[in-house]
């Protein structure tokens, strides 16, 4: 039995009716392998034999009574496969187009939380998907975001998938029975949670003395060096992706490549992160002048960082920080566009080494988690989000994969495009995964913010043309 961290409870009380918190995504692979057709049941028999190599997939969730303290994670004593997979047919003509409304759809839906919080739905019928062979197969996997960040979640997938055709030998559970065998009792949780309260009036003191630290030390390198300093909090401006959202989903995505924009990022000097978030901010700018909605200030940018250290990796819940880079969406010009958000990237960098993004992810732990519930269902009832300033327009979250050949069971996987939450406020969600030589952007929204989520996904490839004309060298 272990607690969950601030930041792993606050997507549990930031989840709603209309804001199911879980990410995920969608794998297509090829219908073949070397032992026959690709099945569900070669799924089941892969995952059984590798359930143990992450707590994730048998520990289910605890509450502390009258919700006096975050909840915690305990080995599921009901733990059953079985009840964590499932299948079904895409309709007619089984393209694109019925690919995405599934997985809309797959995402609008809350997970039970009386089991471990993943979820995976084999998918057949996959026809007329461009670039995908008739017959394929997709695997539409949900995990909750309280239990794993995006990189725990590449972790997991490691679980599943094999760099060749032939599955690697996996060593057995122990014969140890585990520690938590039983769940744990009323008076168990609250002496542990009455433990970790005790804690927190220390912790606080050191977290706000290393913030003050870091903040005059941010100030002095933005001083001397003239970094300009990243955008703050509430400082984005109002856009359509900033209203209350409601449950039903919407989902697309693109997929482009890779090389190019890494040489994209050659020439311009710049990061492949930097390259990334530009043709991101490129698709937005066309989308909302399509829509006759640019605001005249530039958009504002949630990128998540990690902080999870080595001895970390293999462990649930969440390890990361946040950057806030400003994307230049009110500039007309792609290469100055590029250099801007490269500026903004950099002034936030900065701003969280002096601060420690360690330190500001420390700040979750000090939210009441009972209240913030309460919170978090009353901002959306009284449709608060329409009323201030956004924090932040967008998320952006770039991880990066395995540039080789993975394998489920003997079949290749051919691409895997992430989904991720949304919230009141917070309407779109970009989650982009790099994966033998292409990068994969998920794009996640509301119908009521984008119920035209392909066209903006279209933009993409626009954005990434255009931002590569405008760096090649002159000949």
């Amino acid at each position: 039995m272990h607690q969950l961290t601030g930041l792993d409870s606050a997507f549990l009380y930031l989840e709603t009716e209309n804001a199911p918190m879980h990410i995920g995504g969608v794998s297509i692979v090829e219908a073949e392998t070397p032992s026959g057709p690709f099945d569900l049941g070669m799924v089941r028999d892969l995952l059984a034999s590798r359930i143990h190599t992450s707590r994730t997939f048998t520990q289910r969730l605890v509450e502390v009574p009258l919700k006096l303290g975050k909840p915690y994670w305990t080995r599921d004593e009901n733990f059953d496969i079985d009840r964590h997979l499932s299948r079904t047919q895409l309709p007619e003509p089984g393209g694109w187009k019925e690919l995405s409304a599934l997985m809309a759809w797959e995402f609008s839906q809350p997970m039970d939380r009386d089991k471990p919080l993943w979820e995976i739905l084999f998918v057949e019928g996959l026809e007329t998907v461009e670039g995908v062979p008739p017959g394929s197969m997709a695997l539409i996997s949900k995990i909750h975001h309280a239990a794993i960040d995006g990189v725990s979640g590449a972790e997991i997938m490691s679980a599943l998938y094999d760099p060749s055709p032939e599955p690697r030998t996996v060593d057995p559970v122990p014969a140890t029975p585990s520690e938590d065998a039983e769940p744990p009792s009323r008076s168990e949780l609250l002496k542990e949670s009455g433990r970790h309260l005790l804690q927190v009036p220390r912790a606080l003191s050191g977290a706000v003395g290393e913030t003050v630290k870091g903040v005059v030390k941010s100030g002095a390198v933005w001083g001397f060096k003239r970094i300009k300093p990243p955008p703050f909090p509430f400082t984005a401006p109002r856009s359509r992706l900033n209203a209350p959202v409601s449950r039903d989903r919407s989902w697309s995505a693109a997929i482009l490549s890779l090389e190019r924009i890494k040489a994209i990022r050659k020439t311009a000097g710049a990061t492949v992160n930097d390259v990334v978030l530009t043709v991101c901010a490129g698709a937005l700018r066309r989308y909302l002048l399509a829509k006759d909605d640019l605001p005249e200030k530039p958009l504002v940018a949630m990128v998540p960082v990690s902080v999870r250290t080595e001895d970390e990796r293999g462990t649930m819940g969440n390890q990361v920080s946040a950057m806030l880079v400003s994307l230049a969406t009110d500039v007309d010009d792609p290469r100055q566009r590029l250099r801007l958000v490269r500026e903004s990237a950099t002034g936030s960098k900065v701003h969280h080494q002096a601060v420690g993004a360690r330190t500001l992810a420390d700040y979750g732990e000090f939210i009441p988690f009972g209240l913030a519930g309460a919170a978090a269902r009353l901002y959306t009832r009284m449709h608060l989000a329409e009323k201030h300033r956004p924090i932040f327009n967008l998320v952006i979250t770039n991880v990066p994969g395995p540039q080789v050949p993975l394998y489920v069971a003997g079949a290749r996987l051919l691409a895997h495009v992430g989904a991720a939450p949304i919230f009141d406020g917070m309407g779109l969600i970009l989650p982009i995964f790099s994966y033998a030589g292409s990068l994969a952007v998920g794009a996640t929204s509301s119908r009521d913010v984008m119920p035209d989520v392909d066209v903006f996904t279209g933009f993409l490839s626009d954005a990434l043309d255009e931002l590569e004309a405008a760096i090649q060298p002159a000949s």
